[in-house]
């Protein structure tokens, strides 16, 4: 092949995961400030299958713009290939990590070479494989900067007031809904890296998982209606979302606060007369959250968890997996 050339997966239309394919396209250049990365390996992620529908649960006047044909992708892991002008802090042959250009779609992380701001990156995590890596960069950013900092001062496209994670100590009861995908077991470890009594909802495949990794309490949300049996709570982070999400409002105490991850719709009356907060934000690249996470991975605190592995070509399978749910931590492509 041309070494100007790489290998890339990429949709030409919108559809299932029958549309991915693999092509040959021109390997990206580095701007300046921005890494040229040989990915190793590459996490999946909810957008990138709503890309590949079309965003069509995105309301139309919120869904970032793309052009097809599109390379889907952002979360990558690999050894820096070509250093732009002006980059500071990272060398050839450095390994990184890190969520592409991220809330927009240009990350085009389904490649064997990605160029993406320097500033999207951190140093890898030496005690964590690239899989791992690769895993890590928007699931441990959401948990980040819903629960922990938001780091950036850019307005949510879903809600006018400005996100505020709420602190997190000793004695803070906290129910991670969806814990045992993504997002949910990294926030799951943490609320109990800063010492909260955590509470785990997922189905019961999940249980013995959850708890290793700390969670205090399990609900096996096919047996048990999480609103049903859990009170008091000072926060609920619902991974999932949407619609349904409200339903967790009487599950807080007074003053406590319900983060959905993927927009949810509530009644303003009922949460005023609850007296307790909702609120989301929509994660954003960043690089130096990014390592301040990578020592809590490289440590041992927290640890990411691979559900399956497939090559690149096959991406049009991992986002089968994806479809068929019960994920348990990641789905990762690798990159030969």
């Amino acid at each position: 092949m041309d070494p100007q050339m790489m290998k890339a997966v990429r949709l030409h239309v919108h559809g299932g995961p029958e549309v991915l394919g693999v092509d040959e396209v021109p390997r990206p250049t580095p701007r300046p400030d921005e890494l040229l990365v040989r990915a190793h390996a590459v996490g999946l992620n909810p957008p990138d299958w709503y890309m590949r529908e079309g965003m069509t649960n995105i309301p139309e006047d919120l869904r970032p713009p793309f052009a097809l044909p599109a390379i889907p992708g952002t979360d990558v892991s690999g050894v820096v290939a070509q250093v732009g002008e002006g980059v500071e802090g990272f060398a050839v042959g450095d390994e990184v990590f890190g969520l592409l250009r991220f809330p927009g779609l240009e990350g085009s992380g389904y490649a064997e070479y990605v160029a993406a701001p320097a500033t999207d990156f951190a140093h890898k995590p030496r005690h964590l494989d690239h899989l791992q890596a690769a895993g890590a960069p928007m699931s441990g950013l959401t948990a980040w900067q819903f629960l922990i900092d938001l780091g950036h001062d850019h307005p949510s496209p879903f809600q006018e007031a400005q996100h505020q994670p709420v602190p997190i100590g000793p004695g803070t009861k906290v129910l991670v809904n969806g814990a045992a995908g993504g997002v949910g077991h990294l926030a799951v470890q943490l609320a109990k890296w800063k010492g909260a009594h955590v509470t785990a909802v997922a189905s019961g495949a999940h249980e013995s998982f959850l708890l290793d990794l700390g969670a205090d309490e399990f609900i096996d949300y096919t047996t048990t209606n999480a609103e049903d049996v859990a009170r008091g709570l000072d926060l609920v982070l619902d991974t999932l979302g949407g619609p349904t999400s409200s339903r967790f409002l009487r599950t807080l105490r007074r003053g406590g606060a319900l983060f959905p991850v993927f927009f949810g719709e509530f009644d303003p009356a009922e949460v005023a007369a609850l007296g307790v907060t909702t609120s989301g934000t929509q994660v954003r690249s960043n690089g130096p959250q990014l390592a301040e996470f990578s020592r809590l991975l490289d440590s041992g605190t927290v640890r990411v968890a691979i559900d399956s592995v497939f090559p690149l070509h096959e991406a049009a399978r991992a986002h089968e997996r994806a479809e068929r749910g019960h994920i348990q931590g990641k789905i990762i492509l690798t990159v030969d």
